[in-house]
């Protein structure tokens, strides 16, 4: 099997705290945004701190125990019923 999974390289500021040793939430220009330890990749973005830490949180659970399925719907299937 191939893995796709690369690391990247992210340029981080010094002494970043590391939440549950899984993530950090770091200011942008214009928002909020948490990287993965693991992969170094960019996760969440929001616009206030507290909240991109919740729902890295969140959403890191929901991956580890497999229920992220549950709180995902699809809105649009993109079909197009009919002559266009």
């Amino acid at each position: 099997m191939i893995s796709t999974e690369e690391k990247v390289e992210v340029q981080l500021p010094e002494g970043v705290e590391w939440i549950d040793d899984a993530f950090c939430v770091v200011e942008t220009r214009f928002m909020w945004k948490s990287v993965l330890k693991e992969t170094g990749k960019d996760f969440l973005f929001g616009l206030t701190k507290e909240v991109v830490t919740d729902m890295s949180r969140w959403h890191l659970k929901c991956l580890q125990e497999g229920t992220l399925d549950d709180y995902t719907r699809v809105v649009n299937n993109g079909i197009v019923g009919g002559k266009l």
